[in-house]
């Protein structure tokens, strides 16, 4: 047997549906719409209700964060070697001679790039406590692609 319920909706909303009323079975619509949110809601309910064991998750999620930061590395790396590959002489030494790794990226003659970047990746879409440690995984996959491009090129000039 089926119930009748009461939907409240905006007026716009309302002139839409009028309009379209002939063409969409909207009942049916919002009864697979509901069906869907209430699944996702039980399954993630199932997930918490269900007994987990914390060295379980603590495997887990260790892993997941290894997966992450070699994600951050493995661009960091082709980042680093994209710029030594059109990197002037000059450019290239001051990197490979400059002290302190992390501080690169608040360096006057790098930071402009750096925030080029970040822009274009999606570190801009954590927090500043989040991406420490993508940021860290980064420059360590950068400075390495500028280090492997080096390696490959120095005996040669």
């Amino acid at each position: 047997m089926a119930q009748k319920i009461t939907l409240s909706i905006p007026d716009l909303l309302h002139e839409k549906l009028k309009e379209w009323r002939t063409s969409f079975n909207f009942s049916k619509m919002f009864q697979d719409a509901l069906t869907e949110a209430i699944q996702k809601k039980e399954a993630f309910q199932k997930r918490f209700s269900e007994d987990f064991e914390i060295p379980e998750i603590i495997k887990r999620l260790k892993h997941e964060k290894l997966i992450w930061e070699k994600k951050y590395y493995k661009l960091g790396k082709s980042e680093g070697l994209q710029w030594a590959k059109t990197a002037h002489y000059e450019d290239l030494l001051y990197v490979l001679q400059f002290n302190g790794t992390y501080r690169l990226i608040s360096d006057p003659k790098m930071n402009q790039y750096f925030e080029q970047i970040y822009q274009s990746t999606d570190f801009v879409k954590y927090s500043d406590s989040d991406s420490v440690d993508h940021e860290q995984m980064f420059i360590d996959g950068w400075f390495k692609g500028v280090l492997e491009f080096w390696d490959q090129i120095e005996g040669k000039i």
